[in-house]
């Protein structure tokens, strides 16, 4: 909410121009009225009275009230604006999360899954009025947090996704079946899933072409992104003596074929990640192209505060016209 002053009739303001004008043309008024008598002495004459050098005071206080006047002309008031945003068309999106032991690769720091995290972390925070969900998949599938307009949840359900919950594997198909389970009855104007992994399909008992066709028939918009550098990465490959995974570099394989049709049948776009900056790059852009349609409507309210004004200039006018005709009433 804002607060400022502005005035109506600003254009009033030419007319303080007036007062330069009235002072000079007191200045010469008194130089005319002014008399001289050229006597030896003054001796005799009483100069102890102050009235007489006090009369510009009845002139500058009609000078002041005629700025005054000015001023209330020109209207001044304060202009309250209150600011009232309403989500016209909102958006659900539910990420579905590969926490398969690929992700646990280091070709993007700390790893992929890490990463991964980290810019979805920021994606959330930047989608304040959407509703958004978490699936998390790998051999299997679940629902990591419905979809939900509170952030906090939905971040802190973030946070908590990790490797070992789930048996191995890249359930590809389970993954996007549990996510567009999360959103066909969803009323929302947009429904979106955002499907990310680092591997191929090897897992599950539902098809990814199935759960495609099911995206489509529900209205479901599906980004996919492939997570991995091309060529080789540091992988876990089995584990040492202390349970800690053993790494070694292993070949990144992506079916990329499969994404782009998934993201092609649903209306959506398929991205690669190969790096933590392109990552985080895919995610801006999907932001971008998922924008929930906001309405705001701004309401004015404005308060007069001339009134002030007036009452000062009728106050000095009353004031110089009492002064004027009583203490100065013999010099006038």
């Amino acid at each position: 909410m804002l607060e400022n002053i502005s005035f109506a009739n600003p254009q009033f303001f030419w007319l303080l121009l007036l007062l330069p004008v009235a002072i000079l043309w007191y200045y010469f008024k008194r130089k005319e009225e002014s008399a001289s008598l050229t006597i030896s002495s003054i001796k005799g004459f009483s100069q102890d009275s102050l009235l007489p050098k006090l009369k510009p005071v009845l002139f500058l206080m009609r000078l002041i009230a005629l700025a005054a006047i000015i001023v209330a002309m020109a209207r001044p008031q304060t202009e309250e604006i209150s600011t009232k945003t309403k989500t016209t068309k909102g958006i659900d999106i539910v990420m579905a999360i590969d926490v398969s032991s690929s992700m646990l690769a280091r070709d993007l720091k700390p790893n992929r899954l890490a990463a991964l995290k980290e810019v979805a972390a920021d994606f959330i925070k930047q989608r304040p009025n959407d509703r958004i969900g978490l699936v998390e998949y790998a051999g299997e599938s679940y629902t990591k947090t419905p979809i939900t307009s509170d952030k906090a949840i939905v971040l802190r359900a973030l946070d908590d996704v990790t490797y070992g919950k789930l048996t191995d594997g890249t359930a590809i198909g389970m993954g996007l079946a549990t996510s567009v389970n999360r959103l066909k009855d969803s009323k929302a104007l947009s429904k979106v899933i955002i499907l990310l992994t680092d591997g191929v399909n090897n897992s599950g008992f539902i098809e990814p072409k199935t759960a495609a066709d099911l995206a489509v028939e529900f209205g479901i918009k599906t980004y996919t992104i492939g997570l991995g550098s091309n060529g080789t990465a540091l992988s876990p490959v089995g584990y040492n003596s202390d349970g800690s995974f053993r790494y070694a570099m292993q070949k990144v394989e992506i079916d990329e074929q499969l994404l782009k049709d998934i993201a092609t049948a649903t209306g959506g776009k398929y991205f690669r990640a190969t790096d933590n900056k392109k990552l985080e790059a895919i995610y801006d852009e999907i932001n971008k192209l998922e924008k929930t349609e906001i309405e705001e409507f701004k309401y004015h309210k404005h308060e007069e505060k001339f009134r002030p004004w007036v009452l000062l200039a009728l106050g000095l006018l009353c004031v110089e016209w009492f002064v004027r005709n009583t203490l100065f009433r013999s010099f006038i």
